[in-house]
């Protein structure tokens, strides 16, 4: 893939085969950030594990203690009491056969939903168009619930969900440039603790491979996994 002038002299700033402690590597992501705009950092970890056996998925929810940085748009497929709930709670968009329907024809202008479980045979009908784009309702999520105010609060408070590609990589955005190096490892050591409380039993050897760091537009910052917790005072 062709890459742009800047992100070719941004990767000539630093040594990319270099592994950082967390804190080194979100302030080296944030002074290489090329944009104009609030990029956002992402964190992309290889695990050691094989997706392709149910008993090594690694997927679930992890909540960001310094938030995402962005406005998450929530899809709430309820009915009655609990549709109001949502609509109360701050949900984008709330329904029944109705948003199914909308989703039915092309409709996704949401970035997470959620279901009631009444509903699941129903949401489980659009499959095809939400599986590839990862936003089934799924109960390891905390996306198939009746608990639907606190799950769009949780959501739109910073909530995100991770999973393994086929190749075991998990992708995790964990905030934007412009937070503050401290809020940035924060939501970065989060993930990657609730990434290491998440091992399957069956994996074997070397768990966390290769943890990467970078922005939107910006070179990846490779972080040691030996010093992945390594803490050190740093300034905002």
């Amino acid at each position: 893939m062709r890459r742009g002038k800047k992100y070719t002299d941004a990767k000539k700033r630093f040594d990319d085969q270099h592994l950082h402690a967390t804190h080194e590597a979100i302030e080296l992501v944030k002074t290489l950030a090329p944009a104009r705009f609030d990029e956002t950092v992402e964190l992309a970890v290889r695990l050691g594990v094989d997706p392709r056996k149910a008993d090594q998925m690694v997927r679930g929810t992890v909540g960001l203690p310094s938030g995402t940085g962005r406005d998450v748009r929530v899809a709430v497929f309820a009915a009655g009491e609990l549709a109001q709930e949502a609509r109360e709670a701050g949900a984008d968009v709330v329904g029944a056969d109705d948003l199914i329907a909308q989703v039915e024809s092309g409709m996704l202008d949401f970035d997470v939903a959620i279901a009631t479980p009444d509903l699941m045979p129903q949401v489980g009908k659009l499959g095809r168009v939400l599986g590839p784009r990862g936003l089934m309702p799924n109960p390891k999520t905390g996306t198939v619930t009746t608990d639907v105010g606190k799950a769009v609060g949780d959501f739109k408070g910073g909530k995100v969900e991770y999973r393994t590609d086929r190749h075991g990589n998990v992708h995790v955005p964990v905030g934007k440039v412009s937070f503050s190096t401290g809020d940035l490892v924060a939501n970065v050591r989060a993930v990657l603790e609730e990434l290491e409380r998440a091992k399957p039993a069956a994996a074997k050897g070397r768990y966390f491979k290769r943890i990467t760091v970078s922005s939107t537009m910006g070179p990846g910052v490779k972080i040691d996994p030996a010093r992945m917790y390594e803490t050190e005072p740093v300034a905002s």
